[in-house]
């Protein structure tokens, strides 16, 4: 992968954002790893902006670590400053893992989470068979024990607020 380019604004943009970061990475001794850098890709997943704090006296030894990083990650140089690192690499496009109210929500057809599929089991005439259907409740709505739906009551307003 090549070394993502920005521009002057992006860069003290990104330098802004990262100050008050914590460094996530840490390049010792062993220097460049295969697993530090499957452990920064990583952090790049998760963070998109990381500071890498590279215990390295030597500036030459550092910038070839940057660059490294750089390269194989398809991430961005925004800083180097000191022993700290800093670099960026968009976040992805790929759709994260829905979530179990967010596939409910799609089967039904609902925007939100609050919808939901409830099973009502009801029988005319106790000590009958009973019936069970599947009923969809949205958010205002409850299921008494009888088996009816209810809507939740608009909250009262003052006269006062009323006029305005």
């Amino acid at each position: 992968m090549a070394i993502l380019p920005l521009s002057a604004a992006q860069r003290s943009s990104l330098r802004a954002d990262a100050h008050i970061i914590s460094p996530v990475v840490m390049i010792g001794d062993a220097g460049l790893t295969e697993a530090v850098i499957k452990e920064t890709d990583a952090a790049l997943s998760a963070h998109y902006l990381i500071k890498v704090r590279v215990f390295s006296d030597e500036k030459d030894v550092r910038a070839e670590y940057f660059d490294t990083l750089c390269d194989k990650l398809g991430a961005a140089q925004v800083q180097h400053i000191g022993k700290l690192l800093v670099l960026y690499r968009p976040e992805s496009k790929t759709p994260k893992k829905k979530t179990f109210a967010q596939t409910l929500a799609s089967e039904d057809g609902f925007k939100g989470a609050a919808p939901r599929r409830v099973t009502v089991i009801k029988s005319a005439i106790p000590n009958r068979a009973v019936k069970t259907k599947k009923i969809t409740i949205k958010g205002n709505e409850r299921v008494t024990q009888g088996g009816n739906v209810k809507r939740g009551k608009k909250k009262t307003v003052s006269a006062k607020k009323k006029m305005g």
